[in-house]
């Protein structure tokens, strides 16, 4: 399910990326890779803030929708 479709609160494992290289790049910059886990934290607009450890990530609306995630119980 995309990122973007999940609601705040929910702790989250990045499961895929739709995208290409450089988007894998830029999210592996900001500490995002598949596999790892997440919160969403706040929406703004269409896009996320994202908590990954100790660190906050704001992604807008596109990339939200690139990346697909299943929900950790």
């Amino acid at each position: 399910m995309p990122l973007s479709e999940m609601a705040i609160g929910q702790r989250l494992r990045l499961v895929r990326v739709l995208g290409g290289n450089r988007l894998k790049r830029r999210l592996l910059a900001l500490g995002l890779n598949v596999g790892g886990e997440l919160e969403i934290v706040q929406r703004r607009g269409g896009g996320v803030v994202l908590a990954r450890g100790g660190n906050r990530v704001a992604l807008g609306a596109g990339i939200a929708q690139k990346l697909y995630v299943e929900p950790i119980d």
